[in-house]
């Protein structure tokens, strides 16, 4: 049995992406996780039981991130929430720049992975 593992099963890259602003809204990967379960679910309470997260701590992220969700009050219908047309196309510009990054890092991360591996 070969004891030496393929490069690309003992090693992984994560690339995370931040936008930062000191004004204006700020992106990372735990917002836009929160974002796409959002989307998915339409419910904050879900969204933050699929995270691991507390109900308040979604409901803090979502008001730092107001123009790109809309939430609805609770009530005989119950609440929810989505994303706005502006919210749908931050989502999937951040992942395409996700896209993009792993695409140039491609070559490196080959690299990196035979020095790292030996």
């Amino acid at each position: 049995m070969n004891s030496k593992a393929k490069p690309d099963a003992a090693l992984s890259l994560h690339l995370r992406l931040r936008v930062k602003g000191a004004e204006k809204i700020a992106l990372g990967p735990g917002k836009v996780e929160l974002l796409a379960l959002l989307a998915e679910t339409g419910s904050i309470s879900e969204s933050a039981k699929r995270m691991g997260m507390s109900y308040m701590k979604a409901w803090t992220l979502i008001q730092s991130m107001k123009p790109l969700v809309q939430t609805t009050r609770g009530g005989e219908s119950g609440g929810g929430a989505k994303l706005t047309e502006m919210g749908s196309k931050a989502l999937a510009l951040y992942r395409k720049m996700e896209q993009d990054s792993q695409r140039a890092c491609r070559a490196s991360w080959a690299k990196m992975q035979k020095l790292l591996q030996g």
